[in-house]
This record gives C-alpha cells, sequence and structure tokens, in this order.
C-alpha cells in the first residue's frame, strides 16, 4: 500500500498484522508483569465497552437483516470504538480524572488483539459489516494477480503517467474493464 495504492496484497496485510501482534505481545506482558496491580472491574470494562457499543450492535443489524445492509451509523460506531485515536482519547481522559493504571492496558490490548489475531481493521461504508470478499475486489485481485507472477514485488509492468498529465488519449490505450481506483 502506498499513497497512490489503497489496498494491501496478502502479504504486506500479514505484515501489518505481525506488527499489531508484537504491540499486543508488549501490552499483554505489561498487563501480565503488573497483574497484582490490576484493577480487575476497570480493566474488564475498558476491555468490554470497545465491542458492546461498537460491535454488539452492528453485529445484530447485520443479522437482523439477512446479512444485507445496514445504516452507515453501525460502521461509524465500530471505527470511533476501534480506534487508537478514540482510544488514547479516553486513556487520556480517564488518566486525567483517576491517575494512571494498569487496567488501560485493556485498551490496546483489545485493539491490537482485533487486529492481529482476527483480521479486523475498521470498516469502509462500501462493505458489509460482517466481513465478505466483495465482487470487485475478487476481480480486482485476479487482475492484480494476472500481472505478474509474484504479486507483492515492487515492478509495475506498466509505469501509469501522473493523473495531472493524463489526457484522454491515455484513458482510450487502457483496455476495458480494467479496474482504475480513480475512477471510483
Amino acid at each position: 500500500m502506498d499513497a497512490h495504492n489503497l489496498f494491501e496484497t496478502p502479504v504486506t496485510y500479514r505484515l501489518i498484522r505481525l506488527e499489531y501482534g508484537l504491540g499486543l505481545v508488549v501490552a499483554t506482558a505489561l498487563f501480565l508483569a503488573h497483574l497484582d496491580e490490576v484493577r480487575w472491574l476497570p480493566a474488564l470494562a475498558l476491555f468490554l465497552y470497545i465491542d458492546l457499543i461498537g460491535y454488539l450492535p452492528g453485529a445484530v443489524a447485520h443479522r437482523r437483516a439477512g446479512g444485507g445492509r445496514i445504516p452507515r451509523t453501525y460502521h461509524v460506531l465500530y471505527n470511533v470504538t476501534h480506534s487508537l485515536v478514540t482510544q488514547g482519547l479516553v486513556a487520556l481522559a480517564w488518566i486525567g480524572l483517576s491517575g494512571a493504571e494498569w487496567a488501560l492496558l485493556a485498551l490496546p490490548i483489545h485493539l491490537f488483539g482485533d487486529r492481529a489475531l482476527f483480521g479486523n481493521f475498521l470498516k469502509p461504508f462500501g462493505l458489509r459489516f460482517e466481513p465478505r470478499t466483495h465482487p470487485a475486489y475478487e476481480r480486482f485481485r485476479a487482475e492484480y494477480a494476472a500481472l505478474s507472477p509474484d504479486t507483492d514485488t515492487d515492478t509495475d509492468p506498466e509505469p501509469e503517467p501522473e493523473p495531472d498529465t493524463m489526457d484522454t488519449a491515455d484513458e482510450k490505450r487502457r483496455p476495458a474493464g480494467r479496474f482504475d481506483a480513480r475512477a471510483t
């Protein structure tokens, strides 16, 4: 993924999950090293509230809709509660009100665990609440794989001109049916 190609290959996706896995190991090790100092009720509340507010309502709505589309509100709730920014602000507010404590490690343990163990990241509006491969992504993945036997190389089979210098002739040369992220 880069600023012009907003997708992950299977290898880069696993590497990102591995980075969160390291964060999970560090947060869990710190939690366990200070187990005798952890206040369990706040730790449990901090760990659970993220899913009680952010995941459970959307999961219920998704099941009630038979796996179909649900209001964007559920995606927003998930994304806000599963954001490292939001949970960082929650931790800062907690520290400001109650002081720093080891129970706060429940926040990164939850988020890092979701990403590292389950591969769950933020939810785009255009995708179903529960993961399912989008047909457009499936077509893109097949086309991308066909361009290079090793889809995780840095080689570009045909360098594309910068978007601001493309003219209609460049658009006409693009084979019909090719996925173009700039068009979406």
